[in-house]
């Protein structure tokens, strides 16, 4: 047997080893921008949560945001509004069962959807559930609320659905106050 001979089999397994590790390399860069791409992007992450300075919102107006490329309402209620919420029966409401994110296993009742006890400071994505049009907001529509121009809703100063074709009250945002002028989106 020739040294040759005894050298083959380890020249080819060589061989072997250098292309399985090369195969190896080149199947993971082709499939890590493919993993990557499903990663949020910087500009996303970056709007994960907001701070909202509301120190200037007088009674009985609304601050409006963009959050995540939504507008959200932030409103100041006046107490006549919040009496009017608050008078409504759960009973009367057609979605009875809207929960708010802020407070789980909560129903639609004006109590659960504002963001503090008194029920002064309301938060609310501004999109109607129907089929995504920006309400208008100071006391429009039948009941006070907000009412969507392009097909009919109408939502009463709760945002919760009296009346049209939405199938659901105003999305609630994750939302909470970090002290009594700043509220924390996200």
């Amino acid at each position: 047997m020739s040294h040759a001979e005894d050298h083959a089999g380890t020249r080819r397994d060589f061989l072997y080893y250098a292309t399985a590790g090369a195969g190896a390399v080149a199947a993971g860069a082709a499939v890590w921008p493919l993993v990557n791409q499903m990663n949020p992007s910087a500009d996303v992450q970056a709007l994960s949560s907001i701070f909202v300075d509301v120190s200037g919102v007088e009674v009985g107006t609304q601050l409006t945001v963009k959050f995540l490329g939504k507008p959200v309402f932030i409103r100041r209620r006046s107490p006549e509004e919040i009496e009017a919420a608050r008078a409504t029966a759960l009973a009367d409401l057609p979605d009875q069962l809207s929960e708010n994110p802020n407070k789980p296993g909560s129903d639609a009742s004006d109590e659960n959807r504002t963001l503090d006890e008194a029920g002064e400071w309301l938060v609310m994505i501004g999109v109607c559930t129907h089929l995504g049009c920006v309400p208008i907001g100071d006391g429009a529509g039948d009941f006070g609320g907000w009412f969507c121009p392009c097909h009919g809703s109408h939502y009463d100063p709760a945002g919760r659905i009296r009346r049209g074709p939405a199938p659901r009250n105003l999305d609630i945002p994750l939302a909470s106050f970090l002290d009594e002028s700043t509220i924390k989106l996200g």
